[in-house]
């Protein structure tokens, strides 16, 4: 198994140039009662990380390809960054979502010009949908997390990490399938490996600790979280490898703790994050939790659904 190397990283961050933003990292250490600081991946284009390695590699692909056009499967996210790719080089762009996806991420995926069609609840029944469409179709497979592209293009993110916090001691990283850990432990860790690297799943969707714990890759039976964009039943094969080499510890948080997240973001720090982007926040404002200074927590995305702020921003 090869391993995305930082040269390919930082080719990646040239290659989005001008397209993904360089995110603000903000500091929170004082209401937070800790050094904590958050990158907010929220205030992508799109809004959320996803750019980065959709980006990277639809720009990648071969003329011919991009003619014919691109697919994907996404709870969301991914599928509005690729839209968002596919629009700005020119690129026919079909997105998979689930029948349960939230509609603020339908409704941008179609207003970035992509053709969405519904399948299923997981991230199975949708990729099982997409390459039926892309095989009957031509279309080239834009993956959300496992190809090294999509990896590589990630892996920015932990290089501006590194770049705007000098003294960063730990990093907290969502999971879902795994594309962003990846690529953001496999920048900071080859450039540097004093710096602890955490991922964070939802307790109801620990696809990768399942598979970890296990030693090889696992599919859950059900998964079961608000984090609708951290719901992959199994991680991807490239993603696995990359945690198990580089990342050093793997948690999980509660729905209860990150929806209380949600609110502490918005009540608090004055960030919107929808609770995929808070779980990583959860995880940072737990009493216990022991973590080096200073503490970087990536706020992944903030596409909350106005239809369901109620219920995470009013106190209960």
């Amino acid at each position: 198994m090869s391993f995305v190397t930082v040269d390919r990283i930082r080719e990646a961050r040239e290659r989005i140039r001008g397209v993904a933003k360089i995110t603000p990292l903000v500091d929170v250490s004082d209401i937070a009662g800790k050094p904590l600081r958050l990158k907010c991946e929220s205030l992508q284009p799109g809004g959320a990380f996803k750019i980065r390695g959709a980006y990277n590699m639809v720009a990648q692909l071969p003329e011919a390809e991009r003619r014919r056009g691109v697919i994907t499967y996404s709870s969301g996210n991914h599928g509005q960054a690729v839209a968002i790719a596919a629009r700005a080089l020119g690129v026919p762009a079909v997105v998979v979502m689930p029948t349960t996806a939230p509609r603020i991420k339908i409704e941008g995926a179609k207003t970035f010009g992509a053709q969405v069609v519904f399948e299923g609840t997981t991230t199975l029944h949708r990729q099982a949908r997409a390459e039926q469409i892309a095989a009957e179709q031509h279309l080239t497979m834009v993956p959300p997390f496992d190809h090294e592209w999509i990896i590589e293009g990630q892996g920015t993110l932990g290089l501006e990490i590194l770049e705007e916090c000098e003294d960063v001691g730990t990093v907290l990283v969502p999971i879902g399938g795994g594309g962003l850990i990846s690529g953001v432990a496999a920048a900071i860790k080859q450039i540097r490996p004093d710096v602890r690297v955490i991922g964070v799943e939802p307790a109801g969707a620990a696809s990768m600790k399942h598979s970890i714990d296990s030693g090889e890759v696992r599919t859950l039976d059900q998964v079961a979280t608000i984090a609708d964009g951290l719901m992959a039943v199994r991680p991807g094969n490239l993603n696995f490898a990359h945690v198990r080499q580089f990342v050093d510890r793997l948690v999980t948080v509660e729905d209860g703790e990150i929806a209380a997240a949600v609110r502490w973001l918005f009540e608090r720090a004055k960030i919107v994050a929808e609770p995929s982007g808070a779980a990583t926040v959860a995880a940072a404002l737990r009493s216990d939790a022991r973590y080096d200074p200073t503490i970087v927590a990536i706020v992944s995305g903030g596409n909350l659904d106005p239809a369901d702020a109620p219920k995470y921003l009013t106190q209960s």
